[in-house]
């Protein structure tokens, strides 16, 4: 991997900073995708009823892609009702032995009430049985890009191989508030009703006055008390991840003064515009030795106000990149730390097409690549 560095100097006054007692914390910015705040962000953590979440997403494409509707009829099973249902003694949305629902209402079960023994029917309804159906929710974060989360049920209840992290749970929620936002409207009701029993939404973001919208709260042992959560002012969307608290009520308190903190205490900052060369990459054998790269549009990041951090940009890409490169392919990830956090992570596209060059400059080009793996090996040895 190779990288290209410089540093961006941020205003001269002394920095505002912000510390939360939640073991696991991201505070993500929805528009730039700037990370806010993070804390333990990419390690593995155990998600419990964050993992259903992943169990909508699938619920969600089945119905992009015309596998199921809304008034699909799923069947609730034995193993759904004596795991998740009434007789479990866990969250459930209370459905009856061997009845069917309409899948609008097994969603609002899943989001709402957070029902296992909806979360299971789902599962067995789309893959046959739970374990195929947590094997394609991991399918389906790893095709967002999302490598380290894995799943094993549709409940999140425990399992010491379910883990996930922060900064995934906080991209897959951003995923779904842009990629289904009827359907993610779900996650904002504040109650549902079901076989007679009204139950409110767990997530106590939506009682308070910061324009809360969504999304999951979870509890067992192995995780303690955890929230992902989202909320919208002056057209501001931020999302927030913390887990492994001590109690329902630090996770509400900590997850509002994350976004409280994050809405007051930032102001954007154009880094790029759209169309400009931020880079280059150098080209194995090509015509041209170097080729530029570029963002998909204007790169803009959120920075704390009176900051007088230092932000620091890399640009990483395996290489030297091998001809032709294409023009628009994407050939490398520009990346942006502010201090110890991991602020943005983006794609960078070829600027222009490289064919091949000729024999001479591709011979040239071998014996400076075998040059540099020389030196590379010999500091390996010393280093």
């Amino acid at each position: 991997m190779l990288s290209l560095s410089f540093a961006l100097p941020t205003s001269a006054v002394l920095a505002q900073s912000f510390q939360s007692p939640a073991p696991f914390a991201v505070l993500l910015d929805s528009a730039s995708g700037t990370v806010l705040y993070e804390k333990a962000a990419d390690e593995l953590m155990a998600p419990a009823s964050l993992a259903k979440i992943a169990t909508a997403l699938v619920a969600f494409e089945e119905i992009a892609q015309g596998r199921l509707t809304l008034d699909s009829d799923i069947g609730i099973s034995e193993n759904a009702w004596r795991k998740g249902g009434g007789v479990s003694g866990g969250s459930t949305m209370f459905a009856q032995l061997n009845s069917r629902v309409k899948l609008s209402d097994i969603l609002h079960g899943i989001i709402v009430q957070s029902g296992n023994d909806a979360s299971i029917a789902l599962a067995e309804a789309v893959a046959g049985d739970e374990p195929t159906f947590a094997r394609l929710m991991t399918e389906r974060v790893r095709a967002l890009g999302l490598t380290k989360s894995v799943f094993r049920n549709a409940t999140g209840m425990g399992d010491p191989l379910q883990k996930v992290t922060a900064r995934e749970l906080a991209l897959l929620s951003d995923h779904i508030i842009k990629t289904y936002p009827e359907l993610y409207k779900i996650f904002g009701q504040r109650e549902f009703t079901w076989n007679k029993i009204r139950q409110q939404n767990r997530n106590p973001l939506l009682a308070m006055d910061i324009g809360a919208d969504g999304l999951k709260t979870g509890n067992i042992d192995d995780s303690g008390y955890g929230l992902v959560g989202s909320a919208v002012q002056n057209g501001q969307r931020l999302i927030v991840v913390v887990n492994g608290l001590k109690t329902a009520r630090d996770r509400a308190n900590e997850s509002r003064k994350l976004l409280e903190w994050g809405f007051r205490a930032f102001e954007p900052r154009r880094i790029f515009e759209a169309g400009d060369i931020v880079g280059e990459a150098s080209v194995f054998g090509g015509e041209k030795g170097r080729v530029g790269l570029r963002a998909k549009g204007p790169v803009s990041l959120l920075l704390p106000r009176g900051s007088s951090e230092r932000l620091n940009a890399r640009i990483v890409y395996r290489g030297p990149l091998t001809v032709p490169v294409q023009e628009g392919a994407e050939v490398a990830r520009l990346l942006f730390t502010r201090g110890e956090v991991k602020t943005l992570d983006i794609p960078l596209y070829a600027a222009e097409t490289v064919q091949a060059g000729t024999l001479q400059s591709r011979a040239l080009d071998a014996l400076m690549e075998a040059a540099s793996g020389w030196v590379r090996k010999a500091l390996g040895r010393n280093g």
